[in-house]
C-alpha cells in the first residue's frame, strides 16, 4: 500500500474526528497539498454534517472511533435521494454510543463484541459501495431475456471498464431443476472461463459482483448455462440460456 493509499483509506476517519494525535496532524497537513483528498473530505463532511445533532457526544476509548467511523458511508439499499444515507448513519451512531457506555462500565468482553460487529458492518458496506459504484459508473449495460419452464426472466450485466468489474443480475427464473445449476461464464479471446454459480429465487434477483478472470485474456462477452450441479468442466456442457457479446 502506498502512502497516498493510507490517506484515501482514512478520509472518513479524518472527517469524523476519529484520528488521534500525529495521524490527524499528518492528514491535516496532507489535505493542504492534495486537492483530491481535500475535495473527498469536504464531500464526507457535507454528507455527515447533520450527525452531531442526532446524539449527545460520549467519551470512548482512544482509537475505538476509527474502527467504527468507517461505517458512515452509503447505505446498502438504494432509496430516494433525501434518505439514502440516513439508516446506516443512525446505525453507526448507535454503535458509537453503545461502545462508549460499555467502555465506561469496563465491560471489555461486550466492547470486543461491539467492535467485531462494527468491523463486520464496515466490511459489508465496503462491498456494497463497490457494488453500487459499478452500477453508477457502468460503461456498458447488457441484457438478455430468458425463459425456463414457462417462467420469463432475464440476465442483466453492468460492465465497468474503469474498475474491470461486472455486476451480474439474474432475475425472474425458477429454481434450477434437481441436479442442475445456473452457471455464469466469461467469453474470452482464449475461450470460455467458468465463473460463479447463481441461485435462482423467483421472489428476488440473484446478484453477483465479479472481477475479470485472472487468465489475462480479453473478455468479449458472457454466457449463462444450465449445467450439472456437480460438473466442474472448463467448458460449458449444458443448455445455453443467454449469450451476450460486448
Amino acid at each position: 500500500m502506498s502512502t497516498h493509499d493510507w490517506f484515501i483509506e482514512h478520509r472518513t476517519a479524518f472527517a469524523t474526528g476519529a484520528l488521534d494525535g500525529t495521524e490527524r496532524e499528518s492528514f491535516a497537513e496532507h489535505v493542504t497539498r492534495c486537492a483530491e483528498c481535500r475535495e473527498a473530505v469536504d464531500v464526507i463532511e457535507q454528507e455527515l454534517r447533520w450527525l452531531p445533532m442526532g446524539l449527545r457526544a460520549v467519551a470512548v476509548r482512544p482509537g475505538l472511533r476509527a474502527s467504527i467511523a468507517r461505517a458512515l458511508v452509503d447505505p446498502p439499499v438504494i432509496t430516494p435521494k433525501r434518505g439514502i444515507r440516513m439508516p446506516l448513519a443512525l446505525a453507526a451512531t448507535f454503535f458509537i454510543a453503545v461502545a462508549g457506555v460499555y467502555d465506561a462500565a469496563g465491560a471489555r468482553s461486550d466492547l470486543t463484541r461491539v467492535r467485531a460487529d462494527a468491523q463486520a458492518r464496515v466490511a459489508e458496506v465496503a462491498r456494497l459501495r463497490d457494488t453500487i459504484s459499478v452500477m453508477r459508473q457502468a460503461s456498458r449495460v447488457l441484457q438478455a431475456a430468458i425463459s425456463v419452464d414457462g417462467r420469463n426472466g432475464g440476465l442483466l450485466i453492468f460492465a465497468d471498464n474503469s474498475s474491470h468489474r461486472w455486476n451480474v443480475v439474474m432475475h425472474g427464473l425458477p429454481a434450477a431443476p434437481t441436479g442442475q445449476a445456473y452457471q455464469f461464464w466469461f467469453i474470452t479471446v482464449d475461450g470460455m472461463v467458468r465463473s460463479v454459480t447463481l441461485s435462482a429465487d423467483p421472489a428476488r434477483p440473484a446478484f453477483a459482483t465479479l472481477e475479470m478472470p485472472p487468465t489475462g485474456a480479453a473478455v468479449m462477452g458472457a454466457s449463462l448455462t444450465l449445467e450439472s450441479s456437480d460438473a466442474r468442466s472448463p467448458e460449458p456442457r449444458g443448455r445455453e440460456l443467454a449469450h451476450l457479446m460486448l
